[in-house]
């Protein structure tokens, strides 16, 4: 287990050590975060690294990463826990069986901790080996108003309540990152627990150092093509542009087929990993990719 970074250049070596290029606005409120103790809200596009930055701190700091994954009607039995009713019910009927069964004293020992299923929110927060875990709660935005407010006291309190065994609090509060891709607003009051930083699109300088570090066998030529190119496709009025994942999965994909520079041919044969509409895929198979890959090795021949 490696001790928190103690500084924002700290914080900021330490995401550099797992090729997570991330700026100092980033690394500034990331380091914050953690030296208070307050969770971490990420706000941003789908594909610009929200979720990486948890992984990133868990694996850097050798610190246990739990994931709840956010959807439409989660509850509290797929993300709290639940009672394993199945063991429960053997257990009623062999006492039963061997006439030993006492009412107060079955009930006693068939809600104990025995029978019950741990959840991602509760397993984090539990003690660890290694230290408190990296509890991510992904896309929060997916779920409703009610599983947000059940949240107010898991991030107030870092502490959840079981009817039949009481309140479970955590000896040492997780590190929490909660990430939206803002398909709708997260309430107020759940956000003032919160820390906040909206990730953005990087810079083509940074890009193209994400891509250096993530997909090293590509040349500096192709490196610098697949980046300019993302970059323009995000000035176009595009129904979903790509984000840094995509970036890295095109850059990766091109290296598969052999390419040292890109084509347009390649391009078109190689769009559904950058984009994943049909219309937006359609508009650039009409000649505006051959265009913008023209623009792109101009400009990067008039650069050098």
């Amino acid at each position: 287990m490696s001790e928190l970074p103690c500084s924002i250049d700290e914080t900021q070596a330490l995401l550099s050590s797992q090729d997570y290029v991330a700026d100092r606005s980033l690394a500034t409120v990331l380091y914050l975060s953690l030296k208070m103790g307050r969770p971490l809200f990420l706000e941003g596009e789908a594909g610009v690294g929200k979720t990486e930055i948890a992984k990133v701190l868990a694996k850097s700091l050798g610190r246990k990463l739990i994931r709840l994954q956010c959807y439409e009607g989660l509850d509290v039995a797929s993300a709290v826990y639940e009672w394993n009713h199945a063991a429960q019910m053997i257990a009623i009927r062999a006492a039963e069986a061997s006439g030993t069964a006492n009412e107060d004293r079955l009930e006693e020992n068939v809600f104990s901790e025995r029978y019950l299923i741990r959840r991602p929110v509760l397993e984090a927060l539990e003690s660890q080996d290694g230290g408190a875990p990296v509890f991510l709660i992904d896309e929060l935005d997916r779920t409703d108003e009610a599983f947000e407010a059940f949240l107010l006291e898991i991030l107030s309190d870092f502490q959840v309540t079981v009817p039949e065994l009481g309140t479970i609090k955590a000896k040492e509060p997780p590190l929490v990152i909660i990430t939206t891709n803002r398909t709708r607003e997260i309430h107020d009051a759940l956000k003032r627990r919160c820390l906040y930083h909206w990730v953005d699109y990087p810079s083509a300088e940074r890009e193209l150092e994400i891509v250096s570090r993530r997909v090293p066998n590509a040349s500096e030529e192709l490196s610098a093509e697949v980046v300019a190119f993302v970059q323009r496709l995000r000035e176009m009025d595009l129904f979903k542009v790509p984000g840094v994942a995509e970036t890295i999965d095109w850059a990766t994909a091109l290296i598969e087929l052999d390419k040292m520079a890109i084509d347009p041919e390649t391009v078109s044969d190689t769009l559904g990993v950058l984009l994943k509409y049909q219309d937006d895929i359609q508009r650039l198979s009409e000649g505006a990719a051959a265009e913008i890959l023209t623009d792109v090795k101009r400009d990067l021949a008039a650069a050098e």
